[in-house]
């Protein structure tokens, strides 16, 4: 039994690990595509930085990405820029391949 026991550990430790890393990525993600949205909105500096934490505690209105991606679409129209919906999707998908990498580099 004892062996069954250490399994079931190992496998709830790296669903534990999986999921930690998940989020993380997530959240870099979205830091990620708030600063590339800051930039095209004009903020420099501590507004990008506020931006990007707006955009980053976005995510936590629903489950899934469409509310970050609502947030950031939403905010470029409002500015009235020319950027479409397509563009921040490939964006976001984009960044989540960046922000995968970044984090799986840090261990």
């Amino acid at each position: 039994m004892s062996q069954f026991d250490d399994r079931a550990k190992g496998q709830e430790a790296k669903f534990a690990f999986d999921a930690e890393t998940k989020f993380k990525a997530e959240a870099r993600r979205n830091k990620l595509l708030g600063i590339w949205a800051a930039e095209l909105l004009g903020h420099t500096g501590e507004a990008a930085t506020a931006y990007a934490a707006e955009v980053v505690a976005s995510d936590f209105e629903e489950a899934g990405d469409e509310d970050v991606f609502r947030k950031v679409s939403g905010d470029i129209k409002a500015k009235g820029l020319d950027i479409g919906d397509d563009l921040i999707r490939q964006k976001m998908l984009q960044l989540k391949q960046t922000a995968n990498e970044q984090v799986a580099s840090e261990g």
